[in-house]
Order: structure tokens, then sequence, then C-alpha cells
């Protein structure tokens, strides 16, 4: 088969993008050929067709209209798939032949800009992770937005650096070196955590080469010192190199490029992220169900994208922490100021997706239009906060450009009500252009012109049903019914029959049909230039608004916080230059929100350096042990980001890292059963803790054996104690624990407090000094509503159990060992009462009758019970 013009220039650019679903543009469609139309006929749930390319033969087809493409496109990409648009370059009309096409933009998950199809107040990352000697490099950047940042991991805990740091950022996207099995494995296994595209590159970066590109493209770029660092400029080239081959536009609105430390935040990894529930319910995608959820009252984009950093990077800067508590509180105290900013944030759009969309020349109209509105509302924000006080609030008021010339200027220039495309007119103000505003009379004019016409030919021919239309086809004509075509001039050239009509024109309507339409179509043309050239000066203007942006996103984290201490009775924490963690009433931020039908009770807490380093948490199961112990960990947290904290006060030291080990579950993908897991957590948290860290422990040791679990809980609280130094919060059921504070003054048991009442029991969630010597399991088994047989049985057992322990423990005080071995009694009463009936038989001494017959008899018994 020959093929075709138009599939031989498909063929062509498809083959420079066989990874890629090609949308190849035809008309006012996208068409997919061959097995890339098969592909997306089934992910898109479209039909699929065919095209024919002469005799008789045909080819798989299916199309999306190209106004509803990003739609698809997102589809596609949450199908695990990459998209190269081709577009038609030129006009068509003035082309004779096949339209020249070619690939305009290649959209991956990482570089998709949509903000219909993104979510709003997370950072849609692409990152890129690389290698320099031996340490890890990781850069990432919103391509969007124009975020750009790196960093490095060293040392024997580099790939678990990395893989934290993945968690906390969860890219759509990583790049990786196409030839290193290793990182691809990594990528592989996140997948399992989050949907990330590993990327292969198509070249390597060498330090030389990503520094030249980097200068190159950002200017002069200041990295830290460290081999770490040099590997995070070799991730950070990747990206902008990846950027360049597939978005084809300069990227001005990557201001320049960030280098930090993981360090220089809170460490929080992703383990603990996953148990203090600080962006993502493990209970599946309830948001509320998180502190995030709980903390987000913001009204913009910005303002929600700035929380949930703030949220997932807690500060160490003791200066810059107070800063944010200060401005929290002066909002507290503003009234009024808290019922002003809320109107004006409202009408604030997405700021720095609305100048990414610029940067990649897909900006419309209405997108300018949105821009021009949101910058209006910049003054009212300056003027709002005239009156403040606390100095980061007055520091942002002071460094917000109001970019008032710019709003001015696309008042002028755009039209207010503009259509949704760039080929359809409307795009520029009346007064703006000159020509546009001639072009526009003309047309204008030539439309009462027809208008005019039409009621002249009514009255000269008598035919009241006479109407002027246009097509594309024929242009305009004068349309009559067939029961007045006797009335039709002389004049008239027929032109189309119908079925109840006939279409007619004349040289007169000819003549202005040619000025009308040449008129519209170059005004629409104008138009469309003109608008690119409004485009082309926002891009100037990009870093501006991208300072302005910020400035707003911060002012709305901050009004946030201040709204939820309102709403939740939060209190400023107070944060102290030493190390102890002092709460009064303290309440989990997250709980006491979900408990809407009942109250939740506070409790205190006290940690410190000397006496107070360790607090063992005893208790029953279900009477909050958890709760209690991650709550202290959240409102840590939230001081430490510039909230003020659930509790009637608080005094806080800065803490430099939080880990937690709560729970597990089998990691099935690696291997490793529920206890392989919580031992590696623990051996992360032994390794990485300092003294100024807060370490949350609930139920060391119970995936193994009774004890194999309270051998190694009990070695990995001396250790904490007498190596690592850090404050820490273990809950556990080993109630033997609490001996340690015998031995280490340094120790204190707490446990739960519960009353009795009978068989049942009821959780007063009050921490308590003392130690707990039962788990009250049968209880909560009881509660649970366990049938009654196993609850009696349990009972049975757990009486016999004591009984022995108790036995054993006396004979161990009279310097005695029982030659009985202590041994579970699987057996019921009624079982044990015919055992020993059989145990006292003298077979010998009976007739096989009676012998039958005593069998027979037991047998009754048993089945009788």
């Amino acid at each position: 088969m020959t093929d075709t013009p138009m599939v031989a220039q498909y063929k062509r650019i498809k083959a420079e993008h066989e990874d890629k679903i090609l949308l190849f543009r035809l008309g006012d469609f996208y068409e997919m050929f061959f097995a890339d139309a098969e592909i997306a006929a089934r992910d898109l749930e479209i039909t699929l067709t065919g095209r024919g390319v002469g005799k008789g033969e045909r080819i798989p087809m299916c199309g999306v209209p190209y106004h509803a493409v990003d739609g698809y496109i997102a589809s596609l990409l949450k199908k695990g798939h990459k998209v190269a648009i081709c577009e038609q370059i030129g006009d068509p009309k003035a082309t004779s032949g096949l339209v020249r096409r070619e690939v305009v933009r290649v959209i991956t998950p990482g570089t998709f800009l949509d903000p219909s199809a993104l979510e709003e107040k997370k950072n849609n990352y692409l990152a890129a992770v690389t290698r320099y000697g031996g340490s890890l490099g990781l850069a990432v950047i919103d391509a969007g937005t124009g975020e750009f940042r790196a960093t490095g991991f060293n040392g024997p805990d580099k790939v678990t650096g990395l893989h934290s740091e993945m968690i906390r950022l969860q890219p759509s996207e990583c790049l990786y070196p196409r030839e290193d099995t290793e990182l691809k494995q990594i990528l592989g296994d996140m997948q399992q955590l989050f949907p990330v595209l590993p990327s292969p590159l198509g070249e390597d970066y060498s330090l030389e080469k990503s520094l030249s590109l980097l200068a190159q493209k950002l200017g002069e770029v200041h990295f830290p010192g460290g081999e770490e660092f040099q590997a995070g400029a070799c991730a950070a080239a990747a990206i902008i190199g990846y950027l360049q081959e597939t978005q084809r536009v300069d990227l001005l609105h990557v201001q320049g490029l960030k280098a930090y430390r993981v360090s220089d935040y809170m460490v929080i990894d992703g383990d603990t992220r996953r148990n203090l529930e600080l962006t993502k319910s493990v209970r599946g995608d309830n948001r509320g169900a998180t502190l995030l959820g709980v903390l987000d009252h913001t009204y913009t984009a910005m303002g929600g994208r700035t929380l949930r950093k703030w949220v997932e990077q807690p500060l160490l800067n003791r200066e810059r922490i107070l800063a944010r508590l200060d401005a929290v509180e002066n909002l507290v105290g503003d009234s009024v100021l808290r019922t002003l900013l809320p109107d004006i944030l409202k009408e604030i759009y997405d700021l720095e997706r609305l100048l990414g969309k610029v940067v990649y020349q897909t900006a419309t109209a209405r997108d300018l239009l949105a821009l021009q509105r949101s910058l209006i509302q910049l003054p009212k924000i300056k003027e709002s906060l005239a009156e403040v006080t606390a100095d980061r609030l007055m520091h942002l008021r002071d460094s917000l450009d109001t970019c008032s010339d710019l709003s001015t200027f696309l008042e002028g220039a755009l039209h207010p009500d503009p259509p949704a495309g760039l080929r359809e007119g409307n795009l520029i103000k009346t007064g703006y252009h000159e020509e546009i505003d001639r072009l526009r009379n003309l047309t204008r004019k030539g439309r009462e012109w027809l208008a005019e016409l039409e009621g002249a030919e009514r009255e000269r021919t008598g035919i009241k049903s006479l109407k002027i239309g246009y097509n594309k086809v024929f242009g305009y004509y004068l349309e009559v019914t067939k029961s007045n075509l006797d009335a039709v001039p002389p004049n008239y050239v027929r032109k189309q029959t119908l079925v109840n009509a006939e279409r007619f024109i004349t040289p007169e309507l000819k003549e202005w049909e040619v000025e009308i339409t040449g008129a519209q179509e170059r005004c629409i043309e104008l138009e469309y230039q003109v608008f690119l050239e409004l485009r082309r000066h926002i891009a100037t203007e990009i870093e501006r608004v991208q300072g302005a942006a910020k400035i707003i996103g911060e002012i709305d984290s901050l009004l946030s916080l201040a709204t939820t201490a309102i709403y939740n009775r939060y209190s400023k924490p107070v944060l102290t230059l030493g190390d102890g963690i002092k709460i009064e009433a303290g309440r989990h931020p997250v709980v006491e929100v979900m408990m809407a039908d009942s109250t939740f009770i506070p409790n205190d807490t006290g940690l410190d350096q000397n006496n107070n380093q360790l607090l063992l948490i005893t208790g029953p199961n279900m009477a909050g042990k958890s709760t209690y112990i991650r709550q202290v960990a959240l409102i840590v947290l939230l001081a430490q980001m510039g909230s003020f904290v659930p509790a009637k006060a608080a005094e806080l030291g800065v803490v430099d890292r939080i880990f937690t080990r709560v729970g597990a579950a089998d990691d099935l993908a690696s291997g490793q059963s529920t206890f392989m897991v919580e031992m590696n957590e623990v051996g992360n948290i032994l390794r990485n803790a300092t003294s100024k860290s807060l370490l949350i422990l609930d139920e060391i040791g119970r995936g193994t054996s009774t004890y194999d679990g309270l051998s190694i809980a009990r070695a990995v609280a001396e250790y904490i104690l007498e190596r690592v130094g850090a404050k820490t919060l273990f809950a556990t059921h080993y109630h033997e624990l609490t001996a340690l504070a015998q031995d280490y003054s340094a120790a204190k048991n707490y446990t739960i407090a519960v009353e009795e009442r009978g068989k049942d029991i009821i959780f007063l969630r009050k921490v308590v000094p003392g130690g707990s010597d039962r788990s009250y399991g049968i209880h909560v088994a009881r509660l649970a509503r366990l049938p009654e047989d196993v609850i009696g049985r349990a009972e049975d057992l757990l009486a016999q159990l004591e009984g022995e322990k108790k036995e054993k423990a006396q004979d161990e005080t009279a310097g005695t060992v029982s030659e009985k071995t202590i041994q579970l009694d699987l057996f019921s009463n009624l079982e044990r009462r015919v055992l020993e009936e059989l145990y006292r038989l003298k077979p010998l001494q009976m007739t096989p009758l009676e012998a039958l017959n005593k069998i027979h008899s037991l047998q009754e018994l048993l089945k009788g019970k």
C-alpha cells in the first residue's frame, strides 16, 4: 500500500515519538491512528473508527474535539501514557497541498498544566534523581508555577533519606539515568506508595555539563559545598534539559534554583508522615481526617499550596517560628481584618498557574482577564494590612507589589467578555487598537446594511417571509419559501434548492459580502496577533507577579491558621530556649474535630532531658494511648510550623526530628513480614535520632513471641535512655516494662485511667501517674460483642494462667521449683471431668459389656454439653 501524503507525514512524525500517544491535528479534531488509536479508544472509551487511504484500504482511527482535548489528555496521563501534541503550522487556507505540521509540545504527568485537572492546592512536581560520586541528587520543579528546588543525600542512609523526601514531595513523574537499575528499582517501589511515572533520561548529565546548562538558563546558581549538592545540580540540569526537549519554550517563570538541606527543616520520615496523617488519612481519601484538613481554611490556590508546605516542613529557626506565631496572634486579635481579608482573597485566581500558561503560550484571553481581575485585588490587600503590628505582616504588606500599572494595562486592552478560543474575535477592547475598531465598524455597518436590505426586499417583492442568511459554503443569500417563488424578481440568481425553499444571490449582495467577510476575517486575525503581543508583554512581568503571588499565599496561610485557632480554641505556644515539652490540657487536633457527638478529654504532658525523658504509657486496649502519644507529636509540629496549638497552654523547646513507630503491615512487595518492617523502622530511629528529637513508640516488639518482644522493647528503651537521650513517649502492653522506672530516674510510668463496673469498664481517657498491670483485653472483647461462650472460655483460661503464674512465683520465693510443667489447659471443665473418669477406670476389672456401657455414658455426657 502506498501511503497518502497525510499518512506519510503522520508516520514520519510518529517515528520521532514512538513512546507517546500522538495527537495529530486535523481541522477541529485531534486524530490518532494505528496502534495509538486502538490504545486511546480503549483507555478513553471512545469509538474506534477507520480512515480510508485509497484502494479500499482503511487504517484504525479515533479522534477528540480540539476544544475539549485537555480532559482527554488528563485521562491518558492517568493511564500512564505520555502525549505529543502535533499542530498545523500556518494558515491552512493559505496553504496549497499538504498543511505543514510539527510537534509543539510533549505532555507528561510532570509537565501537565491544565488547572481543571490538577489538584488546586497541591503542587504537581516533576522530579529527577541522579548520582554523583557516592551521593544521590534530587531536584523537583512545578512546571506550572516555576518553583525549582534541589537537594542531595550521602552516607549509609542516603536511600532512606531520598525515599522520605520523595514521599513528602510525591512527584507525578521522576527522571532517572536510563542505565541505573538501582534507581529504577527504587522508583518502582515508590509506585506502591503514590502514583509516580519513572521516566528514563536520554542522556547523562555530568557535573561540568550540568553547571554550564544551569548557568546558561538561570544565571549564576549558588550551591552549598558537598558532594551531595553536586549530585543535586546534576538532577536540576536533567530537569532543565527535559523541559527544553518537551516544552520547547523559554522557561521565563523559572526565576532561579533554590538549594536546600532536608535538615534545614524538622526531619519527618515517610512512616511518621503516614502515622501522624499529616496530609493523607490512612483510612482512605477523607482529607478532613488529616492535620492539613483541619488547618486548611485558605481561599486561594497559592495559600493552599503554601500551607501544605508548612505542614510538611516545620521550621527549626526560632526567629522564623516566632515571626509566624506573632503574625497569627495579630490576626486572631483583629476580627475586622479577619472579616475583610476573605472577601478580597476569594476574588484572586491562581496567579502562579496563570503565569505558567502565559509562559507555555497556552493562556487565553479569559486567562489574562482572570489575571487582571486578580491584580486589581492587590491594592485592597495592601490597604487592609495598614494597621497590622506583627513584624511579618508589616514586611509582607510593604513588600507587596500591587502591579497597578499591569492591571490598568490589561483592563484597557482586553475585551470584558472574550470567547474561550483565540480565533473567534472579541479579544481586544474597543478603543485599544485603531485598526481593529475600524474593521469592527465596517463589519457592523455591513450588518446594518444587510438588515436594511432585508426590509427593503420584503417591501419591494411583497414576500414577508424573505430573509437573509449566511453559511460558509455560499456566503450571504436571500431565502424564499417555495410558496412565494412566483414573486421572485428577475435579478435574483438561484444558488441552492432546499425542500421548502430556494436560496438566491444578487450582485449587490455579493459586493457587500466581500466587504463584510473580508473585514471580519481581517479583524479576527488582527485581534489574534495583538493578543499574542499582550501575552508576550505579560511574560516580561512574570517576576513581579510571582512575588505578589507568594506574598498572597503566605497571607492566606497565616489567616487560615488564625481562623483555625479561633474555631478550635487553640492557644499560642511559648517557644523556650530549652529542650523541654510542657503541655497543659493538650488535645488531638484531628480526633477532637471528628468527635462531633462527644467531648475530647484533654491531658497534660511533661518531657525533659532530666527526670522525664521517657514516659512509659500502659493501660487497656482502646483506652487512648495511641491518640495521646500522637497528639503530643502533632502539638510540637504545629508549634514549629508557626501555628497555635490545641492546648490550654504549651511551653516547647525546638525539636529537630519527630520519629514514630506505630503499627505495621506486611511489606509483601519486598517480602518483609510485619515484624521485619517494625524492626527496620526501629533501627532507622535508633540510628538517626538525637537528644533533640521526639520519639513516639507504640507497641514495640508485639510482632513476635512474648519474651522476644518484651526483651527487644526493654533493650530499645534502655538504648534510648543511655545512648540517644531523646524525649520519648513509649506506649506498651508489656507491663513488665514498668520496672524501668526503678532502674532509670529519667523514666516515668503513666497509665490511662479506667473505671470497672462489674464485668464492664469505662475508659476515662485520662493519663495519670503510675503503671497498669492489666490490659483488660477480655473487657474489650466483650465491648466488641464476641460470643459469650468465647468470653467465658477466655475468662477460664485467664484464671488458670494467672493461678499458675502465682503458683510459680510462690515456688520461686520458697526456693523450690514445681515438678509440674506450667501448661495451658486446652479442655473445658466438662471435658476435664470426662478425662478424670476415664483415668479412674480399671478396664481389667470390667466385663466387655460394662466397659461399653461406661464409654456410652461418657459419650452421652459429652453430647449433652
